[in-house]
């Protein structure tokens, strides 16, 4: 377990304040526009630019960013992206669905920006898990049990703003056992991985995220 009382310096704080203040704007604006605009299709043409400034934002505060943090950033991503290759061309992974467009530029049916979600999700509910005095395993059940409950929330509202589309709508329970076991290896090797993981942003964008899916879950 890290120790996450230790101060920071004033000059971090007021950078951290308006990365939280930042973080915050980003997602009650886009719920505001999603959930009560009459064209909500303008706010979400901009949602890979919010994941991509709220990943640059989040990575701001690693504390350690060498070639290990960077080699670890590099391996999720790409093994992110391979996973949902993997299941949209043929299904055998999470089940049959397909992406829409408003996750941004595809290759192989898949956004590059699904890439950059996995490793976010990751780094965030890994560190959240490291908050508690637990060893590995549980750590690691605890950190993929914050990305499946991530996904129980994103799930209701996914096809309703063309995220991806399950076949015949139905989410099959494939999914969430497939995200389970998949988030349990990139958990893994975030907890091999040799850097600090120490960030205090993390906990207000996880609960940030968390929040704007659910609320707009309850909306739809």
């Amino acid at each position: 377990m890290v120790d996450y009382t230790e101060p920071l310096p004033a000059a971090k704080i007021r950078r951290l304040r308006v990365a939280q203040g930042l973080v915050l704007l980003f997602h009650i604006t886009g719920f505001v526009g999603l959930a009560f605009s009459k064209n909500p299709e303008f706010y979400l043409r901009f949602t890979p630019l919010t994941l991509l400034l709220t990943a640059a934002l989040l990575f701001a505060f690693e504390r350690e960013q060498g070639v290990n943090f960077w080699g670890f950033c590099f391996s999720v991503s790409l093994l992110g992206f391979a996973a949902e290759v993997i299941g949209v061309l043929t299904g055998r992974f999470f089940g049959h669905y397909s992406y829409g467009q408003t996750l941004g530029y595809q290759v192989s049916g898949v956004p590059l920006a699904i890439g950059l979600n996995w490793l976010v999700l990751t780094y965030v509910c890994g560190h959240l898990a490291r908050y508690l005095p637990l060893s590995e395993l549980p750590r690691t059940i605890l950190a993929a049990l914050l990305m499946v409950g991530f996904d129980l929330c994103i799930e209701p509202v996914a096809s309703q703003y063309h995220f991806w589309h399950w076949t015949a709508d139905v989410i099959p329970l494939q999914n969430f056992r497939d995200w389970f076991i998949f988030s349990c290896v990139l958990q893994m090797l975030f907890s091999r991985a040799h850097f600090t993981r120490v960030n205090p942003l993390v906990p207000l964008v996880y609960l940030t995220q968390l929040l704007f899916f659910f609320l707009l879950g309850t909306l739809s």
